[in-house]
């Protein structure tokens, strides 16, 4: 039984008569007798009782209910079939680390979305260990994060840089300075993320190159969260400037020097997912579109992490 018999029956009841179906759906008288004779054939029962006048035999009744939904199903089934070839429709899983999370991403979506109302997206956010392990699962399709650890398995495609700025409280003694360097934090706490952060890998690095230089640290697990313990006088933190809003009451920024003056975010992907496909690859060329500061063109590398 397929849907073009189906619809040519459907399409007899309608008009009452082979012939006008045959009319309506352009197709010779023959071919709808055929594929009617086909249709019954294969059901094993008559669906139609032949004569000046057709009626429908207590089989064909019950087919003709049942078969409606049959084709509103199937004929959606093909919409949504067709859409998905197109990249009109679809799920796409996107992993995302912080800042970009909650100060990026709920914008830019949004947009995307009203564009294109037929693709889903479910939002997984989390640090960029995480977030590659979930790609190699399958759990997730491609992450907005730093690049990954060496051996990975994994496709990385920088795309921005994510500037830094030093928060602290208004009066803190490095208030006066114009420019932060990783030696004027000895003396201070610094609030840092866990252990897992690659913000927090870059600060660390960052101090074993200058030497012995020994902090007082706190360690805060959440990058947002940063900012509401400087407020609190609880110590200095570096922290993406997108997080800090100018003239928030009790807190100050500085420029940061050096290194640390941004990390690097970008797409990352399984290699053999590169460049996705349909729904994912609107979403994507989207994103790249519309993240600020492009890297520069000797900077913008793609990168294999095997």
């Amino acid at each position: 039984m397929d849907l073009k018999s189906l619809k040519t029956f459907q399409m007899i009841v309608k008009h009452g008569s082979f012939i006008r179906a045959a009319q309506e759906m352009n197709y010779a008288q023959s071919t709808v007798t055929m594929q009617m004779q086909k249709l019954e054939s294969g059901l094993g029962v008559q669906l139609i009782e032949r004569g000046k006048e057709i009626a429908l035999t207590e089989a064909g009744r019950l087919l003709y209910d049942e078969s409606m939904q049959i084709i509103k199903n199937m004929e959606h089934l093909e919409i949504s079939l067709s859409d998905l070839k197109s990249g009109e429709s679809g799920h796409i899983r996107l992993g995302v680390t912080e800042p970009t999370a909650s100060y990026r991403l709920p914008a830019l979506l949004g947009k995307f979305m009203s564009l294109h109302p037929n693709i889903r997206i479910s939002v997984d956010i989390s640090n960029t260990p995480t977030l590659s392990e979930r790609i190699l699962k399958g759990e997730i399709d491609f992450a907005l994060c730093t690049a990954p650890e060496l051996g990975s398995g994994l496709f990385y495609e920088p795309l921005f840089h994510e500037e830094f700025v030093a928060l602290m409280p208004e009066g803190h003694p490095l208030a006066d300075k114009e420019v932060i360097v990783p030696e004027d934090f000895q003396g201070y706490r610094l609030l840092i993320t866990s252990a897992t952060c690659p913000y927090r890998r870059k600060l660390e690095m960052t101090l074993q190159e200058k030497g012995n230089v020994l902090l007082d640290t706190m360690e805060i697990g959440s990058m947002t969260a940063l900012k509401f313990y400087v407020e609190d006088g609880l110590g200095v933190a570096l922290v993406p400037k997108i997080m800090v809003e100018p003239g928030t009451k009790g807190i100050t920024f500085k420029r940061v020097g050096g290194s640390l003056i941004h990390m690097t975010m970008g797409m990352l992907c399984k290699e053999a997912a590169y460049p996705f496909q349909l729904a994912g690859q609107r979403l994507y060329q989207y994103l790249k579109e519309r993240l600020p500061r492009p890297l520069a063109e000797n900077e913008a590398v793609q990168v294999r992490v095997i």
